[in-house]
């Protein structure tokens, strides 16, 4: 394959629609998310991803796993997990069957505002995937996220 191939071509325009999708989309959820709540897009699903942990078998997450479910890296997991602790959002503990673990929980002030923030989340992505549609380029992309649904 050269670089004027046009598979290439299709393959890499097709990689653009889907970043150009995925900035969108962000972005837009990033404006609702700090105009009526005070968080990042990265704060809220760090918030969202340790709200679904359990104290059941494989229930808490390792620091890895965290990064792993937000797409960041092991040390700015870290550093947002840092900063939420200084809004008081969420607590670190050791891990009661090894004292060398160490897990994050959110307090009861971090799900009263990922409660509040929940809404604004949705109705922006919502906004966002709307507004995309009427792009030619990216509504496939937007049909294909549409269609996705979690198994139940």
């Amino acid at each position: 394959m050269t670089a004027t191939d046009p598979a290439m071509t299709a393959l890499a325009q097709g990689w653009c629609a889907l970043s150009l999708l995925h900035g969108t989309i962000e972005a837009h959820i990033e404006r609702a998310l700090q105009s009526a709540h005070d968080l990042s897009v990265r704060e809220y699903s760090l918030l969202d991803v340790l709200s679904r942990q359990h104290d059941g078998d494989g229930g808490m997450l390792q620091m890895k796993q965290v990064a792993d479910a937000v797409v960041l890296s092991q040390s700015a997991t870290t550093r947002l997990v840092t900063r939420l602790e200084d809004r008081g959002l969420l607590a670190r503990y050791l891990c009661p069957h090894d004292r060398r673990g160490i897990y994050t929980k959110v307090t009861d002030a971090g799900h009263e505002l990922l409660e509040a923030a929940r809404p604004t989340n949705a109705t922006a992505l919502r906004e966002a995937l709307t507004a995309a549609s009427r792009n030619p380029e990216l509504a496939p992309l937007v049909h294909t996220v549409e269609s996705l649904r979690t198994p139940a």
